[in-house]
């Protein structure tokens, strides 16, 4: 079945992204304050009405509402009921984002052989998107997709220099048709049922994480010792949070819901903000 979107909502929400993330990155840094909807809209140069319209376009919810979501007493409780968690999005019809959650994800190791001849013979397009979460990097072979980061636009060549270090034998191309329509399922709103195959490397050890991280429910969230003990290495959650930081899939392999056992988020690669957007999302995807 070929992917389907609504492209004017779609439009919507890659345009609003920007918005969102400024608002999200200003309540990070004023959190002591807890600064109300009038300052923060005036953060964002924008009239109280016209950003609590513009954020609930992006979010479904309104902007009190997604924080609220987004509290350490609010992360606790759903690091307490991820199977109860589960299957409320089970019985709730997985609408709107909840799309992911039905995606059947497979993770490929790039062999020692692909290596060492530096990626002769490989074939990888790439595309840069906008996205419901920001500025994107695809870059996918014939074996799946092998990056997939959030970026400034500007840093695109540098994603494209990487690529080309790291294999400097492959013909790297742009192909934004064949990358667009790859973007469009992933952030679509409509429901997919189609596999999707990842073409990645790491070591034995990040694949085990990265495949425990897979199995974190939609819209749930666990911590980086839960992950450790879940690959029977509870002794291992700051060796976890290495392999979680250098996870090179992002959205797919799920790393922005692993956070600390306090409640507070932890890192994340591709910034605290884009982070608290991810997980507000799904969280008010599952309560609508």
């Amino acid at each position: 079945m070929p992917f389907t979107v609504n492209p004017m909502k779609q439009t919507t929400r890659n345009r609003h992204y920007n918005t969102v993330e400024k608002a999200l990155d200003f309540i990070l840094q004023q959190q002591q304050q807890q600064p109300d909807l009038a300052t923060i809209a005036k953060h964002c140069s924008l009239s109280e009405f016209h950003f609590q319209r513009i954020f609930s376009q992006w979010a479904g919810i309104s902007p009190k509402q997604f924080l609220q979501l987004l509290t350490k007493e609010q992360a606790k409780t759903r690091l307490l009921s991820g199977d109860s968690l589960q299957r409320v999005s089970e019985h709730s019809g997985l609408s709107s984002s909840s799309r992911l959650h039905d995606l059947f994800i497979t993770l490929e190791a790039v062999t020692p052989g692909e290596l060492k001849t530096a990626g002769a013979g490989l074939s990888i397009d790439y595309g840069s998107h906008s996205s419901p979460f920001g500025h994107c990097f695809i870059a996918c072979t014939s074996r799946g997709i092998h990056r997939l980061e959030f970026v400034e636009e500007n840093n695109i060549k540098d994603c494209v220099t990487e690529l080309q270090r790291e294999w400097p034998q492959a013909t790297i191309k742009k192909n934004q048709l064949s990358t667009q329509v790859l973007i469009e399922g992933l952030f679509s709103n409509h429901r997919n049922h189609q596999p999707i195959k990842l073409w990645i490397k790491g070591s034995h050890f990040q694949f085990k994480v990265w495949e425990a991280l897979l199995s974190i429910p939609y819209g749930s969230l666990s911590t980086y010792s839960s992950i450790a003990a879940s690959i029977e290495q509870p002794a291992a959650a700051r060796a976890v949070g290495s392999a979680v930081a250098k996870n090179p899939i992002a959205l797919l392999i799920p790393c922005h819901r692993v956070i600390q056992a306090s409640g507070a988020l932890g890192g994340y690669r591709w910034g605290l903000a884009r982070k608290q957007a991810l997980i507000g999302d799904e969280a008010s995807a599952i309560i609508n």
